[in-house]
């Protein structure tokens, strides 16, 4: 996959999330295809998901690398981890995300920690409740970190200073 990265020349980093065999049942018989989820990111707080589905492996996975592209977002990020604790939910999955201090790493189970591996997080705690299909923990997780805001965004909206919002008062 790093290969491909190259080839590309983007900079991006790319993960595999999940590769599955998928079966149609037709009057024929069974017709074989594979999906892929993959998530693609730049190391710095940009990150995207998608999915392939084709009839050979490489062409999933090149269609959900393609997809995972054209679906980036930008998340803020404070100093290689998340601003605030964050809940996101998809379907039956309910993913519960919080800053760690520097040194930590990343505490994450499965497709959570690929998110922040290439988004560039490297010090959070997270937690998984309800189901564990990779897929709704990959939209749960970009539900959550979509839900982040910056000090200067709550300070605004609120009509305050981001000292007055940190708590932070000159002695």
């Amino acid at each position: 996959m790093a290969k491909q990265v190259e080839e590309r020349g983007d900079g991006l980093l790319e993960k595999m999330v999940s590769v599955n065999r998928v079966t149609k049942v037709v009057k024929g018989g069974r017709i074989m295809s594979f999906s892929a989820l993959a998530v693609v990111g730049n190391g710095d707080g940009q990150v995207g998901m998608g999915k392939g589905k084709a009839k050979e492996v490489p062409l999933a996975i090149q269609k959900a690398m393609d997809q995972a592209r054209k679906n980036m977002v930008k998340i803020p990020l404070n100093d290689r981890t998340i601003h605030h604790q964050v809940i996101g939910k998809h379907g039956a999955t309910k993913v519960f995300m919080q800053p760690s201090k520097e040194g930590s790493g990343v505490k994450a189970g499965g497709p959570m920690r690929l998110v922040f591996d290439v988004m560039g997080v490297h010090n959070v705690s997270a937690k998984i409740h309800g189901s564990t299909n990779p897929y709704n923990i990959v939209r749960a997780t970009l539900d959550g970190l979509m839900k982040i805001k910056t000090p200067d965004e709550i300070a605004r909206k609120r009509g305050l200073s981001v000292e007055e919002i940190l708590g932070t008062s000159h002695e």
